[in-house]
């Protein structure tokens, strides 16, 4: 059975604060020797997941944007993947369009008595102030396809008319690092897409899958072994999964732990009692 891993990147595979993957280090060694694809999955977009691919020299396909879209390098499965050809990838097309999301949200917040900004309101100045992320860093998070991440300051009645009011203009709304809006997708869409695709590759595959928020559940949902990494504060989102894994670190520290783990589970269970 072959492993491929999907992983969350915020706060899972990167440290919340300084967006280090540094103690992942040994794991992501071992999963890039073995030939194991790792597949990141995130609410981010494509032009800053393809920077974070740049930086761990990883060249496996990936999701964006909480779902909204794949893309595949080209020629990476010996077969043809229906989708968008885009400079150097297959684009797999699942969110609504951004300008659409737009518009849905635009109309769910008049009227609404809270401050609502989303990344497309903001500068990349003011976004750099509020994220902590480099002026490089926010015009890559400001190219958005399909979802927009909002930043909310009101009252819970406020936030609970303004939910409302999302899904009445048919969107829905979730919830990582930031409150997301976004169209009728989410992260286990995309997975559900590449585990065919890995399906048709090899004779059998195990999923791994790792999050740390509910934007997560969906992708937790599609592992043969859901990893739920802990908060910096020690918690954990509230999800609830047969066999959910939780780690006993946070970040990049729980995620190398994990991944350790299963993959000596798995290593060991394939060699089998020693006679």
């Amino acid at each position: 059975m072959k492993p491929v891993i999907f992983t969350d990147l915020d706060g899972t595979l990167l440290g919340k604060h300084d967006y280090s993957y540094k103690p992942a280090g040994p794991a992501l060694a071992r999963i890039a020797k073995a030939g194991i694809p790792l597949i990141f999955t995130s609410s981010k977009t494509k032009a800053e997941v393809i920077e974070f691919r740049r930086r761990l020299n990883n060249a496996h396909p990936f999701i964006v944007e909480n779902g909204g879209g794949v893309l595949i390098p080209e020629n990476y499965f010996p077969f043809e993947v229906e989708g968008e050809k885009v400079p150097g990838y297959t684009f797999i097309k699942i969110g609504k369009p951004y300008e659409d999301v737009k518009k849905g949200l635009n109309a769910a917040r008049e009227g609404v008595q809270a401050v609502i900004k989303g990344f497309g309101d903001l500068t990349v100045e003011e976004l750099s102030t509020l994220t902590g992320l480099s002026i490089d860093d926010c015009r890559r998070a400001k190219d958005r396809d399909f979802d927009e991440p909002v930043f909310f300051r009101g009252t819970v009645e406020s936030e609970r008319e303004f939910f409302i009011r999302i899904e009445e203009n048919g969107l829905k709304w979730t919830r990582g690092r930031y409150f997301h809006v976004l169209g009728p997708h989410d992260k286990g869409d995309g997975a559900r897409i590449l585990k065919d695709c890995y399906k048709r590759l090899y004779d059998g595959i195990v999923t791994i899958c790792l999050g740390d928020g509910y934007n997560d559940l969906s992708l937790l949902r599609e592992a043969d072994y859901p990893v739920l990494i802990m908060k910096d504060d020690g918690g954990f989102e509230q999800i609830y999964l047969d066999g959910l894994i939780k780690t006993d670190a946070p970040g990049p520290e729980g995620w190398n732990k994990a991944v350790t783990g299963i993959l000596d589970s798995l290593e060991a269970s394939e060699k089998g009692p020693r006679c």
